[in-house]
């Protein structure tokens, strides 16, 4: 098993910490973390994205002039692509971008994300994050402390005072045990979880 240090507020290692090998260290497989990755960012596409074809556009059923003897090109319709206001060559229709991974390949890549960030000493684990006011100022003091710029912030329970004010650091995201994603840990180059935290990701995944 994995030895981690645990830290607190103020940047003082105040203890040390086993990870499970059953999710901090599988064997990474990252064609799995690779097919999470391209599966969560096509999810997310809309694909509302529509353009008329020619046969779509309105108008241009009538030749614009005989087919011989005008010294032009010959042309069918006015809404043919190589006119103004005629269709679009390949246009974009709705469509479904979903891709699916099963449960068992998900649990197998969020568990080789988190252990990357094991191997790479980019998992920071602290024994509590509690603040008494809203204050962006005081959140960002504890990643000065930890010595973390970008990271995601993992925490056991959706405490408002933290979650707010870490809210406005454009490079901390926090997130919660049931809504980490193999996207957020390798898109933040630190992952910084409570020590309560860590202990409902083993025990959901492990």
């Amino acid at each position: 098993m994995a030895n981690v240090s645990v830290y607190n507020m103020e940047g003082k290692e105040v203890g040390t910490m086993e990870l499970n090998d059953a999710v901090f260290g599988v064997e990474v497989n990252e064609h799995l973390v690779h097919m999470a990755v391209v599966a969560q960012l096509a999810n997310k596409r809309q694909g509302t994205q529509k353009a008329k074809t020619r046969s779509e556009v309105s108008g241009g059923g009538r030749k614009p002039w005989r087919q011989k003897g005008t010294g032009h090109a010959r042309q069918g319709s006015t809404r043919a692509p190589q006119w103004t206001g005629g269709g679009v060559v390949f246009a974009p229709t709705p469509r479904d971008y979903t891709i699916r991974l099963n449960k068992k390949e998900k649990r197998a890549a969020l568990k080789s994300a988190l252990t990357s960030r094991v191997n790479e000493n980019k998992f920071i684990v602290v024994d509590e994050l509690k603040f008494d006011e809203i204050k962006t100022k005081n959140f960002k003091s504890v990643m000065s402390n930890l010595k973390v710029s970008k990271a995601l912030v993992v925490l056991a329970d959706n405490d408002k005072n933290t979650v707010l004010s870490a809210r406005n650091l454009p490079d901390v995201k926090t997130s919660l045990v049931n809504t980490i994603n193999v996207y957020d840990i390798l898109k933040y180059n630190t992952v910084v979880a409570t020590k309560a935290a860590v202990a409902s990701i083993e025990e959901v995944y492990a």
